[in-house]
């Protein structure tokens, strides 16, 4: 799997002024998304990108929805028709200050995202539901497992844990890796999935 790091303060200055680092108005949002998305078009075909918030300071709601939102709607198997191809993404830096905005356009729209709130610590925000969050958080603690291999430890039937890895993976919360599954993390940069 590729790597790809996007610093978000760094989109912005290019697409719009070198003198921000506020995302604000709705044509902001849009001007930094398509500099984002610029950078997706040059990664491979199976690709997690590291979507780094930390010199972004204010973040609005309109912002929140192009650069956030429709990022992961044009991405998200099931939603898009078409994904340009099968991409991954890790929200780094997002702070408290960003919180209320991202989780009304997650919500608001459906989705999920991951988070490292701090080095190696990742959790889910927006909408999930709790089946999805208990095996989301088992495989992000246990690295790659398989279906069975998280029926048992789970203590679930492996019919009832498979389409909420499915689900997760078209949601792209975690991804299909060889014989089993890794939640989207650290571990998929590190390379240590045990």
């Amino acid at each position: 799997m590729n790597h790809q790091h996007i610093d978000v303060g760094v989109a912005l200055r290019r697409s719009v002024c070198h003198l921000y680092s506020d995302l604000v108005t709705r044509p902001t949002g849009a001007a930094v998304r398509r500099e984002i998305e610029q950078q997706l078009a040059l990664a491979g075909d199976r690709t997690l990108t590291v979507i780094d918030f930390s010199q972004v300071g204010l973040l609005d709601f309109s912002c929140a929805d192009e650069v956030v939102a429709k990022l992961l709607l044009r991405y998200c198997a099931g939603v898009a028709d078409a994904p340009p191809h099968e991409g991954y993404f890790l929200f780094r830096g997002v702070r408290e200050v960003h919180f209320d905005a991202i989780e009304a356009v997650l919500e608001r729209h459906g989705l999920a995202l991951v988070v490292e709130s701090e080095p190696g610590a990742v959790h889910l925000m927006g909408v999930v539901e709790p089946g999805e969050r208990e095996v989301w958080s088992r495989l992000e603690r246990a690295g790659r497992r398989s279906v069975a291999q998280l029926a048992a430890e789970l203590q679930r039937d492996a019919a009832a844990v498979e389409p909420l890895l499915q689900g997760l993976c078209r949601r792209r919360l975690a991804v299909p890796l060889d014989d089993g599954y890794v939640a989207v993390g650290p571990s998929l940069l590190t390379g240590r999935l045990q």
